[in-house]
């Protein structure tokens, strides 16, 4: 059963995690970041989560610099909110599959025209 404890509480992370990056001031994160994908290790010791920018690969690496100058921040809101025995390590990474998918799509919305 821990690995449906891990999961639901993957889940969770996500969820507080977006509502954190929301608040943020920092200037390195601007625009449109999500989160595509959150890995959290099975003693939920460390956690890598996969940050996207609809503004392209070079904007997700800055919100990743400012994500990760930001992680004590993170770590202290999310413990106040979750109220978890350990806080997880968090590894931010860049990811540039919205850029992707948005460029498909519009190559498709193009074919589709002619």
């Amino acid at each position: 059963m821990a690995g449906f404890k891990a999961v639901r509480m993957a889940e969770d992370i996500k969820r507080e995690l977006t509502d954190i990056m929301r608040s943020l001031k920092d200037p390195r994160i601007t625009g449109l970041i999500s989160i595509l994908r959150l890995e959290l290790s099975g003693d939920m010791s460390h956690c890598k989560v996969y940050v996207s920018s609809l503004e392209g690969m070079e904007s997700a690496k800055s919100a990743v610099k400012g994500l990760t100058s930001a992680s004590g921040y993170i770590k202290r809101e999310l413990n106040a909110r979750l109220k978890m025995r350990k806080i997880p390590d968090f590894q931010f990474i860049a990811d540039d599959s919205i850029e992707h998918s948005a460029h498909i799509s519009k190559m498709l919305h193009d074919i589709t025209k002619e």
